[in-house]
This record gives C-alpha cells, structure tokens and sequence, in this order.
C-alpha cells in the first residue's frame, strides 16, 4: 500500500512523490489520535481521513503544475515536503512512541502450526483488494486507459481529447488517499515514532522498482517476493541481514533487466 500511490505518480505522472511516505505516516497518527481521542474504531476512521488526504493530493498537484515541477526536482521538492511533515508530526505528537491498542489488535488466527496476527491478515487483504481494483480501473476504464496512453505519449493523448490535467489531479489525489489507507494499517500494526518514515523508503523503492512503474499487480508481487525473502532471511540468518535482501534482488534484476 506504500507503494501503491508512489507506483501510480511515478509510472502515469513523472511524479517521484516522497510526501507519500510522510502522509502515510500522517494518517497512521491522526488514526490513533482519532480512535483514542474520540473512541471511533480506527476503521472507520477511513471515512473523514481518505477524503481530506484526497484533497490533500490534489493540493500538492495543482503546485507542482504550477510550477511545472520535472521528474528530478520533484524528488528534491517532496524529500523537503517529507522533512516539514516529519517536523509537524513530532511537533504535535512529540517523539515518543505510540502504540494504538484496540481489542482486535490482540487477536491472533490459527493457520495450522502458524499464528497469523488479524491486523497484519487485513493489512495483506486491504493491499490485495487495493492493488487488483487499481489493475482493473487502469485496465478497463476509460480513466485508466487514457492514464496509460498520457503516460506513453502526453501530447498525444491530449490531441485525441484526454484532459491531462484533470487526470493528474486524480491521480496524485488517489495516490494520497492511498497513504491513507496505508496509515491506518502502519498504526494497527506498529508502534508509532516520526523516524520512521524514512525506514520503509529503501524496500518500497525495491518493490516499485521490481514490480515495474504503474505496474499494479507487479507491484503486489515484488512485495510479496521480497517480504518472503526477508522473513526466510531472519529465520535461516539473522534478523540485521533482512533490509539487504531488497536492496541486492533490486540490483540483480536491474544488472540482469537493465530496460526496467
């Protein structure tokens, strides 16, 4: 789900939108403030955070057409934008570890001889459901379709009728509200801090890389293949050897599929 919104700015809009990571983490933070503050099940929390971040996205777009920000600056531009939201985060919540505990945050499943945490089975389902809704909205829609064609030949596309700039704002705020969805799982599921941000960065950037740019079930793939390869990495060796398996399958493929 990280890489969901990261793959679809930067495969359609040219768009290397590091700010994903931080609204991800955003939204993992105002789900606990929202689910203890008010007591409203962190779920349905989706239901005020998915649309501000929506427009949120929107906001962020309409600036970098505005300024007509290029594929490189916008690596430069977002990193600074991550950095801001870093420092909000930990000027509101401070940098002490949160952990939301909610009844079904406790509750594991059998699965044979494994034990399978409910939160972390939801997670895989959410990315799943996620990941398949976006392959067919980009494959059989018209949206979709002339997001790939603006993406192969934008001029073109635009000749034959596809507003460009409507389908980029869509875009960047679907990408947001990706990262919603994202955070509410990262706070189901992991105790919160604002350095974190930047520990998932490197194995989101190996998926997205991997599974190939727009690439939606590639994606959800590549993540599957190199979570696998990291937990056998932990088991068979120890757990510091884990981030170095993302790092070395990217290398690989891009030595051996060096058009990726």
């Amino acid at each position: 789900m990280l890489g969901l919104g990261l793959s679809l700015t930067w495969g359609l809009l040219r768009v290397i939108n590091l700010a994903n990571f931080a609204l991800a983490f955003l939204g993992a933070y105002l789900t606990y403030q929202l689910a203890t503050a008010f007591r409203l099940d962190p779920i349905l929390t989706l239901v005020v955070i998915v649309p501000g971040f929506f427009a949120v996205g929107i906001g962020l777009e309409l600036g970098f057409l505005r300024f007509k920000i290029n594929e490189l600056t916008s690596l430069i531009v977002t990193f600074g934008l991550t950095v801001i939201l870093e420092s909000l985060i930990q000027w509101i919540w401070t940098a002490d570890f949160r952990r939301l505990e909610w009844p079904y945050t406790r509750v594991s499943l059998r699965i044979g001889t494994l034990f399978v945490g409910l939160t972390g089975l939801l997670a895989f389902g959410a990315a799943a459901l996620l990941t398949f809704g976006t392959w067919a909205w980009l494959r059989w829609s018209y949206l979709g379709k002339a997001a790939r064609a603006s993406a192969q030949d934008g001029p073109m596309a635009g000749a034959f009728g596809v507003n460009r700039r409507r389908l980029a704002l869509l875009l960047a705020g679907l990408s947001a509200a990706y990262a919603a969805v994202a955070g509410l799982f990262i706070a189901l599921n992991h105790t919160l801090a604002p350095s974190q941000i930047y520990s998932w960065i490197g194995v989101v950037f190996a998926a997205v890389i991997i599974g190939r740019l727009g690439n939606a079930l590639g994606l959800l793939a590549a993540s599957v293949f190199i979570a696998s390869s990291e937990a056998l990495t932990m088991a068979v060796t120890a757990p510091g050897w884990a981030p170095l398996v993302s790092f070395t399958l990217l290398i690989v493929i891009l030595l051996l599929r060096p058009e990726l």
